[in-house]
């Protein structure tokens, strides 16, 4: 990949990792808005906001990183933002579920687990070679 492209799927995944954090927000809200607990609804937005914090923090790290690993990191926040706001979207704009909250809690561990073992992968593969 050059330089020129690199440099635009950086700009491309940072707007990406902002749109994902603003769209968890706006998803959060929408579902939890008949709950009179705004200290609940806090909390649900950080952490729903959570990962894509980590990946902001992490694209900030990562310009002393090796190409493989920046390139990992760029992928995995399209993927994280991507799935994240699909669930979310579905659970918040489709049919009525029993637990809706449930993904609001599980979703962001998952990113935090898929975000974890690509980095790791990634950077052991920086290692190996």
């Amino acid at each position: 990949m050059s330089f020129t492209e690199g440099r635009f799927l950086r700009a491309v995944t940072l707007v990406a990792a902002v749109v994902g954090a603003v769209g968890a927000i706006v998803f959060v809200l929408r579902v939890g808005h008949r709950n009179k607990s705004i200290v609940l609804l806090a909390m649900f937005v950080i952490w729903d906001v959570a990962p894509f914090a980590g990946l902001l923090l992490a694209h900030r790290a990562s310009r002393l990183w090796a190409s493989t690993s920046r390139m990992a990191l760029y992928w995995m926040t399209l993927l994280v933002t991507l799935g994240s706001l699909a669930i979310y979207g579905v659970v918040a704009l489709g049919p009525p579920r029993p637990k809706p909250a449930s993904w609001f809690l599980i979703v962001p561990v998952v990113s935090w687990l898929l975000i974890g073992i690509v980095l790791r992968i990634a950077a052991r593969a920086r290692r190996t070679y």
